[in-house]
């Protein structure tokens, strides 16, 4: 029940010391003012930096090297080479995996040819599994699909890079054809890459084709050059890593001690690495902001008991006329909750408000592309979590000064100056 007198009080003692009253609110409302911002900055960059990844972040790759071994009669230095039966083998024999793209090249960067223009460029024989290990977004027509596999269709997917430099402005690469190795390709789709600027610079300079086109047409065989594998979800990479090489090893007859036949590279140990710097920022912000907030607190109960030692008297006098302790003390605790509450609400919507400025200022300036910062943001659970915690912080340090203010004597209480 809404009580006047009771809240007419409350405001007469804040307004009463209107500097200690502010320096007690400034107190709360900085801490929660930095855990907001804090959170905010680390999750932007944690952000920024996922922004980064060409790749996925649980990604497995593996190719082939030479033995160091002997085995089976075997020589040692004998060159790997996978094939296409490898694939089919690693499917059945990996459940773990959610997607597998294998991938072949025409080496370093390839001359390519339309009309009267040539350029180099880098260029791969890939399934439509690629997107799911590194994503890229087609801005015009699409990618190569199972179709274009089975069919070994002369079709190619071009970099934004690769369109600008082959064609003019007025001149529209999807449909046209491009020339590699004397070869004939049509452009079925435009590409952009994902990850950082440089990272994004260098993809559009690729041009991807259909894995079965590319062994057919430049004589590869049944080669298969390298694997890009994803693994399920809640799968560790490292299992899947295995797994691949042992039954890679197992097919090629190479040695299970044979470090150096293949090679691999881990993405999510990587990323973990990455991830652990992310949560430790995450419990820096956390530490500093609750020590603040702690601050805030104590100083809000020792306001508090410095306004119960000045009312005294009142209190003396309320209680000779009545009043219950549990009314003292929830006038007290009533005040030391609104203070709390009015600085943490008021620390949460700044903090909130700058960091999505920052936000906003980062997306009208294109800074959150690929940058180190981007998309700045709290959890909001977190923060309501924080402020109800802070409240319940602000009646619990109201809550010793209140049990003073009723074991008050009356006798003694009216005879205070």
């Amino acid at each position: 029940m809404f009580d006047l007198d009771k809240w007419s009080e409350i405001y007469a003692s804040l307004t009463k010391h209107k500097l200690r009253t502010f320096l007690t609110c400034f107190g709360v409302y900085w801490g929660i003012f930095m855990l907001v911002v804090m959170l905010g900055a680390s999750k932007g960059f944690e952000n920024g930096v996922k922004s980064t990844l060409d790749v996925a972040p649980n990604a497995v790759f593996v190719w082939s090297q030479k033995t160091s071994i002997a085995y089976k009669g075997l020589r040692v230095g004998r060159s790997i080479r996978f094939k296409n039966d490898d694939i089919e083998a690693i499917k059945n024999e990996v459940p773990e995996i959610e997607a597998i793209a294998p991938r072949n090249n025409l080496g370093a960067e390839f001359s390519v040819e339309r009309k009267n223009k040539n350029a180099s460029y880098n260029v791969f024989g890939d399934y439509p599994e690629v997107q799911k290990v590194e994503p890229i977004h087609i801005l015009e027509g699409r990618f190569i699909n199972n179709k274009d596999i089975i069919e070994r269709r002369k079709v190619a997917v071009v970099g934004e890079t690769v369109e600008k430099e082959m064609f003019k402005n007025d001149e529209k690469a999807l449909g046209d054809y491009i020339k590699i190795k004397g070869v004939y390709f049509k452009i079925i789709g435009i590409f952009r890459a994902t990850g950082s600027p440089q990272d994004v610079a260098e993809k559009g300079k690729t041009i991807y084709m259909p894995h079965s086109t590319m062994q057919v047409t430049f004589n590869q065989g049944q080669d298969v050059y390298w694997f890009g594998i994803l693994p399920k979800k809640d799968v560790r990479a490292s299992i899947v890593e295995q797994k691949v090489k042992e039954i890679l090893a197992r097919r090629h007859s190479v040695s299970p001690e044979d470090l150096k036949a293949f090679g691999s590279a881990n993405v999510q140990e990587e990323f973990e690495k990455a991830q652990n710097l992310f949560d430790g920022i995450a419990m820096i912000s956390w530490f500093v902001s609750i020590g603040s907030i702690l601050a805030g607190i104590i100083g809000v109960s020792n306001i508090m008991l410095i306004t119960v030692k000045e009312r005294t008297k009142e209190i003396g006098v309320r209680k000779a006329l009545g009043a219950t302790p549990n009314s003292i003390v929830s006038l007290i605790i009533q005040e030391a909750v609104f203070i709390t509450l009015l600085a943490g609400y008021m620390g949460l919507l700044v903090g909130v408000g700058l960091i999505e400025g920052i936000n906003q200022l980062l997306i009208m300036t294109g800074a959150d592309q690929g940058g180190f910062f981007a998309h700045p943001e709290v959890n909001t659970s977190v923060a309501i979590a924080a402020l109800t915690v802070l409240v319940v912080a602000g009646a619990i340090a109201g809550l010793i000064p209140a049990l003073k203010a009723a074991n008050v004597n009356p006798v003694v209480a009216l005879k205070d100056e």
